[in-house]
């Protein structure tokens, strides 16, 4: 989902390049940090275990109740929205993934960030330290995804939250943003800040931990999707769960190309199904699971 960027935060994100640790020498603590098999004890959380042994949290960043408006489903008809019968809004979250995986951590996306982002406060009551999140990947680069990456330090200079972790973001997305798209100084300052622990893919590759790259293009143009055993992380392939499981065709305002955006959901949904993946969607309702 975009959101509009605050100049004071602009302002803020003047940023001085630190450099990180290689993901070889990420703290231990990530081997010691365990998520238990079911975080209900934990507000906006729940975790599920994969085929492959790995566990997944879900971790809710958004605070409270969130619906997406009637409005930003433009293409829908007012027959199709009105058969939902949710006048007040369709339910959905602004959610991030935690994978703990060979004694390591993986994040799929950081979220809101200082627009109210809960993320650290969630991880903080699972028992993970932020050092020991070893690899980040991205979906893309809208600032509900990437904000949460960088916080204002003690000094007022903007810091990496995740100090130890190599970022992933796909190079399609990357040259988008670094080079065409307008509004981009937070993604500029964000990559700038992690550059040197800054990875990018192509659709297709095969990351560390077995995780595969797919392309979900059409919200953005290097929108990715990951696969991790039968986990399907689909980021914003959804934001009105309720109207697109059974019409991929409706598209969310947010969409920059719509057209591809519709063919993406098409084609993703058809594969988690014949392919009986769990997926996990950034704007899904809470707890953003779906089968």
């Amino acid at each position: 989902m975009k959101k509009a960027f605050s100049p004071l935060f602009a302002v803020a994100l003047a940023l001085t390049v630190a450099g990180c640790s290689d993901t070889k020498t990420v703290k231990e603590t990530a081997e010691t940090n365990v998520v238990p098999e079911t975080a209900a004890a934990v507000e906006g959380t729940k975790t599920v275990s994969l085929a492959n042994g790995a566990k997944v949290t879900w971790i809710q960043d958004n605070a409270g109740e969130k619906l997406m408006p009637r409005d930003l489903f433009s293409d829908a008809s007012d027959s199709l929205y009105a058969s939902l019968n949710m006048p007040a809004g369709i339910p959905a979250s602004v959610s991030t993934f935690l994978v703990q995986i060979d004694g390591k951590y993986i994040l799929f996306d950081a979220g809101l960030g200082a627009w109210g982002g809960q993320l650290l406060n969630r991880l903080v009551a699972l028992g993970v330290n932020p050092d020991s999140i070893g690899l980040v990947y991205l979906t893309h680069f809208h600032a509900d995804h990437i904000a949460g990456l960088v916080k204002t330090g003690d000094a007022g200079k903007t810091e990496k939250v995740f100090k130890n972790a190599a970022v992933y973001a796909g190079k399609v997305e990357y040259d988008a943003w670094m080079n065409d798209i307008p509004k981009n100084d937070l993604q500029k300052d964000v990559m700038a800040l992690y550059k040197d622990c800054l990875h990018l893919f192509a659709f297709g590759d095969t990351l560390p931990h077995g995780v595969l790259a797919m392309d979900a293009v059409g919200h953005t143009p290097g929108h990715t999707a990951f696969q991790l055993a039968n986990l399907l992380v689909v980021g914003d392939l959804m934001h009105g769960y309720a109207l697109q499981k059974d019409h991929s065709e409706i598209n969310s305002n947010y969409d920059m190309d719509k057209a591809k955006s519709a063919e993406s959901r098409k084609r993703l949904m058809q594969y988690a199904r014949d392919n009986k993946l769990l997926m996990a969607g950034m704007h899904l309702p809470p707890p953003a699971f779906a089968e």
